[in-house]
């Protein structure tokens, strides 16, 4: 009988890399300063890790303790002004071996 931790849930959150018009990502900032307000206590979500850039998509990494306040945080973080159409969700936990594992939930959730 194993009786090690369970994995954290982690809630990858995928976003379209986008430019704004003039060649930057000023949503990246909007996206990390939404996450950073975020309390587990309050909110049932928090911000995991860092946010960081993997092939076409901007990965942003939401955690808590049930699953539905995370999604909820998800949805929020999609829907924020300037944030590019077409962000969705990969419901996975710290033991993934790789980014976009797990169940693909689109965002916002309804």
């Amino acid at each position: 009988m194993d009786h090690g931790v369970m994995p954290t849930l982690i809630v990858e959150v995928h976003v379209p890399l986008l430019a704004a018009p003039d060649g930057t990502y000023p949503w990246i900032d909007t996206a990390e300063d939404f996450l950073a307000g975020l309390e587990q206590d309050t909110d049932g979500a928090e911000d995991y890790d860092d946010g960081e850039q993997h092939g076409d998509v901007y990965l942003f990494f939401l955690t808590g303790t049930h699953l539905a306040p995370v999604l909820a945080a998800a949805s929020h973080l999609a829907t924020l002004d300037g944030i590019p159409p077409g962000a969705f969700a990969m419901i996975t936990d710290d033991d993934a071996e790789e980014f976009g594992l797990g169940r693909r939930i689109e965002l916002p959730v309804t």
